[in-house]
């Protein structure tokens, strides 16, 4: 996936996170994509440890998901400081 997949992967699923945890209206554009890259990461890092290999493998329903979750961790993370 070249930069501009994951600018756009990131920048959905940070949206989607900071809308189902009702933060929307906090970060902005560039928040929710720093939020989406830095929860796709984190996601990834989380998933691969509990279910073993490799989750977010593309632009795919399964890695959007762990995405998302990543992202809401994140954000809870965030909300603890």
């Amino acid at each position: 996936m070249n930069w501009l997949w994951w600018i756009i992967f990131g920048g959905l699923a940070g949206w989607i996170a900071t809308i189902l945890t009702g933060q929307n209206a906090r970060f902005g554009i560039i928040g929710n994509i720093i939020i989406g890259i830095i929860g796709a990461y984190l996601g990834g890092w989380l998933s691969s440890r509990l279910f073993g290999g490799p989750v977010v493998t593309g632009f795919d329903l399964r890695s959007f998901v762990v995405a998302v979750i990543g992202s809401i961790v994140l954000l809870f993370i965030i909300s603890l400081f």
